[in-house]
């Protein structure tokens, strides 16, 4: 299925579902990455889900030598401070956010959408997110980290400050080093939000422990 602007897998846990989780992949990936996962969370019947795994537009990526790829925004960089191209970010940000309306305008009530990714799909959960004007029901960052974090005491909305935000990463990332999750975190505490922190033995990728605390926090958040 499409949406007008994005394409995505859909995977739902069971008829009618009650919520709906937006969940974004990482650099060079594609919705097809996380959507086996929905059925290693073992999420209970009575608890139907909406999964939505929306595919990146494709476009050059300076770091892999201009090679054209499913990306969320262009990487010019390793280097922290200049890594995420800011009006990528905000370019797909603005597409997911037309994704998440329409979810709404289906008929979920925005206090029921978690907005989630890993890596690059992170960077942008956390933008949309914080900067988001109605209430969700949860956001979720994995492995990932945050564009531009001296901006967000200017740009958060206070719509999501006691939003439940789940951050998880794998301490042995060499990726995403696991330090740029902690600036991304306390950037997050500073400016009034309420995230979690959850570490594991783990490189840049996720582990079966990681995939329980995943989904006994997305049943707490959409119960």
């Amino acid at each position: 299925m499409t949406d007008t602007q994005l394409p995505f897998v859909e995977v739902n846990t069971g008829e009618n579902p009650q919520a709906c989780v937006i969940w974004m992949h990482g650099l060079g990936d594609s919705g097809h990455g996380f959507a086996p996962i929905v059925p290693e969370l073992k999420l209970p019947a009575s608890l139907p889900v909406k999964f939505l795994f929306p595919h990146a537009p494709e476009r050059p990526v300076t770091i892999n030598g201009g090679m054209r790829m499913r990306a969320w925004y262009d990487i010019k960089s390793m280097d922290f401070n200049h890594r995420a191209d800011a009006q990528g970010v905000m370019e797909s940000a603005d597409m997911i956010q037309a994704l998440l309306e329409k979810q709404h305008a289906a008929g979920f009530a925005y206090d029921k959408i978690v907005l989630a990714g890993f890596s690059q799909g992170g960077v942008i959960a956390l933008h949309l997110g914080t900067r988001f004007g109605e209430k969700l029901a949860g956001i979720m960052a994995l492995s990932t980290y945050m564009c531009a974090p001296g901006s967000l005491a200017k740009e958060a909305s206070e719509a999501n400050k006691s939003t439940p935000v789940m951050m998880a990463h794998g301490t042995h990332d060499n990726v995403v080093p696991v330090q740029l999750g902690k600036i991304a975190f306390d950037a997050l505490r500073e400016n009034g939000y309420q995230p979690t922190w959850s570490a594991y033995p783990m490189e840049h990728s996720v582990c079966m422990e990681e995939v329980n605390d995943i989904s006994a926090w997305l049943q707490a958040v959409l119960k």
